[in-house]
């Protein structure tokens, strides 16, 4: 398994920590500082990519996207944010980036009604109240159906899989977070493993596979471990969000990574045993004394103990199946 972590696309702190953590694996946004050409043009991800390697970390994920909200709803401009998503990935695979972490949630993305909740110790993390949302207005969108939503998607993908083969980039579908619909009207839809496995099938390619969320798959109620097993034995998972969570779809809250309802251990040991040696990242941290929250889920004393905590579990699961950890 490759540890990485989410970065800036310039140098902060974190890319210097992330080395002395031995980190040498980066996820990447898109680099929204260039003001001069679009992010997701070929030479601004070039450039992102060598800073990266200059301070000793591949670039191995892209997790952002451009604009796309067309596209998952079906309306006007949709053709357009298609052409425009097809020139990102064809960029991504002459940068030599090799996976996009992409999702298909409408209107907004992972979603929360708290920022604030308490954890362990007074810590703050995210967390989810559904019934927080019953009141809720529709948003611009108005009603979107589940139909709806699975047709964009086949069409999305029917235009974008054979670019991503041509390109030699793995498509990485994340599950909608939280995993509950309808949300304000608009729909989700990629609520379990096997709504994933639906959607990978819509248009089959080595390169049409998933970002195993466990925090989303975990609240949805999945076996993890059952689920690694799944995807991996048909090479479909491209990259992991190594996170825990704990309640269920309707109400549930971000734990620390050994305070939630996953056996973690048991789940690193079924991705040595499954052979995965992609790139998994710490997600959704909680924020800790002596931060102010403005960045919730993503401050850096979380990530430190969560990168720690991976870097542990790997060293264990590695000698349990004696395999050598990548790191």
């Amino acid at each position: 398994m490759q540890l990485a972590e989410i970065f800036p696309s310039q140098p902060n702190r974190l890319w210097a920590l992330a080395k002395q953590m031995n980190v040498n694996y980066a996820v990447g946004g898109l680099p929204w500082e260039e003001k001069q050409e679009k992010p997701w043009d070929l030479m601004p991800l070039i450039r992102m990519k060598q800073r990266f390697a200059d301070a000793g970390l591949a670039l191995t994920v892209i997790e952002s996207m451009p604009p796309s909200n067309h596209i998952k709803l079906g309306t006007p401009g949709r053709d357009e944010e298609i052409e425009q998503f097809k020139q990102f990935v064809t960029n991504m695979g002459a940068a030599g980036i090799p996976v996009l972490c992409y999702n298909f949630m409408a209107q907004f993305n992972w979603f929360r009604t708290s920022t604030t909740t308490r954890t362990r110790g007074g810590a703050l993390v995210s967390s989810y109240d559904h019934s927080l949302m019953k009141d809720a207005p529709l948003t611009e969108a108005g009603i979107v159906t589940e139909e709806q939503l699975w047709e964009n998607l086949h069409y999305f993908m029917e235009e974008i899989v054979p670019v991503a083969e041509a390109a030699g980039v793995q498509l990485a579908l994340h599950p909608d977070d939280p995993p509950i619909t309808p949300i304000r009207g608009v729909s989700r839809i990629l609520r379990s493993a096997a709504a994933l496995q639906q959607a990978i099938d819509l248009v089959p390619s080595p390169c049409n596979g998933i970002t195993l969320c466990q925090g989303t798959l975990a609240t949805a109620g999945e076996d993890i471990p059952a689920v690694i097993r799944h995807f991996s034995k048909q090479n479909k998972l491209f990259f992991v969000h190594f996170r825990d969570v704990r309640g269920t779809a309707e109400k549930f809250e971000e734990t620390f990574h050994d305070d939630g309802k996953t056996d973690m251990l048991e789940a690193m040991k079924t991705y040595y045993e499954a052979g995965y040696a992609g790139p998994a990242r710490p997600d959704h941290v909680p924020t800790m004394e002596g931060e102010d929250n403005s960045n919730p889920g993503y401050e850096l004393l979380g990530r430190l103990y969560g990168v720690g905590y991976i870097t542990g579990l790997m060293q264990a699961a590695a000698a349990m199946t004696r395999v050598t950890p990548v790191g």
